[in-house]
């Protein structure tokens, strides 16, 4: 608990909640921000220097692990998904159909790319599998996670124009991903130099899109229909849902004899769900829907949750990987 502190985007996440509770107007539908087209904007700025920053050597130095990347992508794809499906029945009507749908949006996100490969290298394990599974999981959430929602959905009575949305996240997201990696050698090493600026550029960007994302749930008083003890299930869903994995991928890499190295890789990779790409994608998939904060509400405790339980489990294991 000791090693975990808090970061000015953990923070962030937070004003931008208190800002739009109080200033909803300027982020919400017909504010002065406009946010239809900052929406837009903002999520091609975090791609563009997502695949600005992407490095194929450290992809292609991890790409053989064949076994370990199948694991990572079945509890990142098909594990959370069905757990959380799962979940939802139990629940019943505990649940408001808005978070019952941000809770399952939570599971068919991709993993994190910086936190899943920094806790595994300060867990001494393999970096190379990480990136490699990190960015795999990124460009396959492009394709997976609409298509879950889409299900999700139609199982649900309801209607998502899933062409829209791959033609939406295509323009907004890989297109500008793309143009990164082609502009890498010509600013790759500057953007490499200028790491904090860039990542402050990017974390501010998602940290605009929370706030706008929250000032049309407030505008139109989408939290009043919840009452604290549907949030507190929410809550208690997302911590379980985190621990349960974490459990079931812990036993398999000790049922297999995955090597320790190994083992960080899967656990971080496999349990991580990306705050960084949730929000962008969810004003693409979602757009124009006024509940887009209570929908954003799970991946939001579920980030600085994966992060405080991560962390002291990081330390740990490069202890032993010392002794």
């Amino acid at each position: 608990m000791k090693t975990f502190v808090p970061d000015w985007f953990l923070t962030g996440m937070f004003v931008a909640i208190l800002l739009a509770a109080a200033f909803p107007g300027p982020g919400a539908e017909g504010g002065w921000m406009h946010p239809e087209l900052l929406t837009k904007a903002g999520v091609a700025l975090v791609f563009f220097l997502n695949g600005a920053g992407l490095s194929f050597k450290a992809l292609k130095d991890g790409i053989f692990r064949w076994r370990l990347h199948l694991l990572i992508q079945t509890s990142t794809f098909l594990l959370f998904p069905v757990i959380g499906g799962l979940l939802l029945l139990a629940a019943g009507r505990w649940i408001s159909p808005d978070l019952r749908l941000g809770f399952f949006y939570l599971c068919a996100l991709p993993s994190t790319v910086s936190s899943s490969v920094a806790m595994t290298s300060a867990a001494r394990g393999n970096v190379p599998v990480a990136v490699f599974n990190a960015t795999l999981s990124s460009l396959l959430g492009v394709i997976i996670t609409p298509l879950w929602m889409s299900l999700m959905l139609n199982t649900s009575g309801q209607h998502m124009d899933i062409v829209k949305v791959f033609v939406d996240l295509c323009t907004w997201l890989v297109l500008p991903l793309v143009a990164g990696q082609l502009m890498r050698p010509l600013i790759g090493a500057w953007i490499h130099k200028h790491k904090k600026l860039t990542q402050v550029a990017d974390r501010g960007t998602i940290l605009l899109l929370v706030y706008t994302s929250f000032c049309d749930s407030f505008a139109k008083h989408i939290w009043t229909g919840n009452s604290p003890a549907t949030l507190i299930l929410t809550l208690i869903a997302t911590l379980g849902l985190f621990f349960l994995v974490l459990r079931l991928l812990w036993a398999v890499c000790d049922r297999f004899g995955i090597a320790a190295e190994f083992r960080a890789a899967v656990v971080f990779c496999g349990t991580k769900k990306s705050l960084a790409t949730g929000v962008p994608m969810a004003h693409l998939i979602f757009a124009g829907n006024p509940a887009l904060g209570l929908i954003l509400l799970p991946i939001m405790i579920y980030h600085p949750l994966q992060l405080l339980s991560c962390t002291p489990l990081a330390s740990r294991w490069a202890k032993e990987a010392e002794n």
